[in-house]
């Protein structure tokens, strides 16, 4: 195993970001939110990559929140640089202008369960645990979850977890809608790569345009979504795959898109 605190492959247009602490269950110090960060933003500007996973490594753990050994170390105002720099990676990834899928591997608890909830996308092994049980050490989710939760599951479910700082398994996360799908954890990051591999098929300016008018459309009213929606329309209208997916749908072949 890599001393790195993260993993990156890149391979058929997916990058995979692996964290990589599983001795501490894969939990957040300054070094990896460092490290995630830098290579979110160096995929950013990067059009040969369309799609983003973000995993760990070990069977046991995806994330469990903030390294609590490290966060005793540290005065109040080191404290609020911590929680100012995840908060402002979590938004890094729900804006990154690519497909994200959170392939949740394990334990996910806290700022794990934020992390996830930053991702477009997520599918959870049937061993995964998610919560944020921040209440139970007397403060609240710092990077998005009281935010993030309630526009995924509801007000008064995500009232409900915060509240009460409980856990849930895998079958509880896909029935209230906080994953998308679950799967044998041997068979998570195939589920994963197969999921980016159908987004890969599809124009990346239209995933980018399309992931921009739901994001932002649905934090407004219905009326002015619409213009959202329309406007992100209107960018993908000039552009080279446009027309790509029209000859390819003609001449019966799979298009060739390049982003342009």
């Amino acid at each position: 195993m890599s001393d790195s605190v993260l993993l990156v492959e890149e391979e058929n247009s997916v990058a995979t970001l692996t964290l990589n602490r599983p001795e501490v269950m894969n939990s957040f110090n300054f070094a990896m939110l460092r490290a995630l960060r830098d290579q979110i933003e160096s995929i950013r500007f990067k059009p040969e990559t369309r799609v983003v996973i973000i995993t760990a490594a070990g069977e046991k753990a995806f994330c469990a929140g903030a390294d609590l050994k490290e966060r005793a170390t540290l005065p109040a105002d080191k404290v609020k640089e911590y929680i100012f720099t995840i908060r402002n990676l979590f938004t890094s990834i729900e804006q990154l202008n690519k497909a994200v899928i959170a392939a949740v591997n394990g334990v996910a608890l806290g700022g794990g369960t934020e992390l996830a909830l930053a991702c477009d996308i997520r599918i959870a092994s049937t061993n995964a645990t998610m919560g944020l049980t921040e209440t139970r050490l007397a403060i609240i989710p710092g990077a998005g979850g009281t935010q993030r939760l309630p526009r995924l599951v509801g007000r008064g479910k995500a009232k409900e977890l915060i509240f009460t700082g409980q856990r849930i398994g895998a079958e509880e996360a896909l029935r209230i809608g906080l994953v998308n799908q679950i799967c044998e954890q041997k068979d998570l990051l195939a589920e994963c790569k197969k999921m980016a591999a159908m987004i890969c098929e599809a124009g990346p300016v239209a995933i980018e345009q399309a992931k921009y008018a739901i994001n932002h459309g649905l934090e407004t009213d219905l009326h002015t979504g619409l213009a959202i929606e329309s406007n992100a329309y209107w960018v993908c209208i000039p552009t080279e795959d446009r027309l790509e997916g029209l000859a390819a749908f003609k001449e019966k072949r799979k298009p060739v898109y390049k982003g342009k």
